[in-house]
């Protein structure tokens, strides 16, 4: 193995643990409330961000500056990546591609988190800042995936077996995460999160009425909590996502259950299904305690960071699961 290659893989790798570390941190500001901390872009309270003095980075400062920062640094290294697949040898011109998309993606995200700030964190700027931040995670992870030494062993595999029905399924499954993420998003940055703040029952009911008089229940108790009332609109958005949180879990039975009949040649993918299995029921328990706890801070965070990981994790499932050229693979879509 080529020591370049063997250190841009490495180096791809680190780029997609940093990018998990910033949505994570991310997820902080907002559960914080910490989005305007830092009112100004692209300088820190008039400062170069690099040369704002630490001993000041105190209360929601020291989390909204600290994302900007590592943010910086994401878009470095991206932008070395990038510029290392374009110069590497024998690299596939896929590839190169993939690393000029992220790069690109990557400076719309910082452009995004600026013009957040500049327009007082609007909800669709904030939103799609947010979702575009899970869609460069993508991206990292298929550049790392392309250069892992998996899928070059796969190349050598003279015939492998694969399921059209289980792959199909798989990318069902990414795509409504993905959707979830959105959905997520919205609700966190419309101020949704407690827009329904009981569990399992919804306004204290098992069937929600969506009659001003349960609306005006639930917001006696945000009255109580010193919240701001809510309208039906919001609470649509909590119940969207507790409801679509639901048929992902009903997804990932359906998909254990084909796996598990027709998937047992293929271990990488029953590893993946097996942590997807683990991150899908421990983020149901950070949905449940973020609503039980009433949206403590560090619950919140998580619950946005595994998130992330479960969208990591089923987008590598459907790598596993599908042919290594495109042409086999919308073959195998189409049958």
């Amino acid at each position: 193995m080529p020591s370049q290659l063997k250190a841009l893989r490495r180096y791809s790798k680190f780029i997609c643990i940093m990018t998990l570390f910033l949505i994570l941190l991310g997820a902080l500001v907002k559960s914080t409330e910490s989005g305007l901390s830092v009112p100004d872009w692209p300088t820190t309270y008039g400062k170069f961000m690099f040369a704002y003095p630490l001993n000041k980075m105190a209360g929601g400062i020291k989390y909204e500056h600290t994302h900007r920062m590592l943010a910086s640094i994401v878009g470095l290294l991206t932008l070395i990546l990038t510029l290392w697949l374009l110069k590497a040898a024998n690299m596939p011109v896929w590839v190169k591609r993939l690393g000029i998309f992220a790069f690109l993606t990557v400076v719309a995200q910082g452009v995004l988190g600026g013009l957040t700030v500049k327009f007082f964190l609007p909800v669709w700027l904030s939103t799609f800042h947010g979702v575009l931040a899970q869609t460069f995670f993508l991206f990292v992870l298929l550049i790392a995936y392309a250069l892992s030494i998996e899928r070059t062993q796969r190349w050598n595999i003279e015939e492998e077996s694969y399921n059209p029905k289980f792959l199909r399924l798989a990318i069902v499954l990414m795509g409504m995460v993905y959707v979830q993420l959105i959905i997520g998003n919205l609700m966190r940055h419309t101020q949704s999160g407690l827009a329904v703040p009981d569990f399992p029952t919804m306004g204290w009911t098992i069937f929600p009425t969506f009659d001003q008089a349960w609306l005006n229940r639930i917001n006696a108790w945000r009255f109580e909590n010193n919240l701001e009332p809510v309208n039906l609109n919001q609470v649509f958005i909590n119940l969207l996502h507790r409801f679509w949180a639901f048929l992902i879990l009903l997804k990932v039975l359906w998909l254990n259950n084909i796996a598990y009949k027709e998937c047992l040649d293929r271990p990488l993918v029953l590893k993946t299904l097996y942590w997807l299995n683990i991150a899908v029921l421990l983020q149901i328990t950070l949905g449940i305690s973020t609503v039980l706890s009433h949206k403590e801070v560090y619950s919140t965070t998580m619950h946005v960071t595994v998130g992330a990981i479960v969208l990591g994790l089923s987008f590598l499932m459907v790598l596993r699961a599908s042919p290594l050229t495109w042409r086999q693979f919308t073959e195998m879509i189409k049958n």
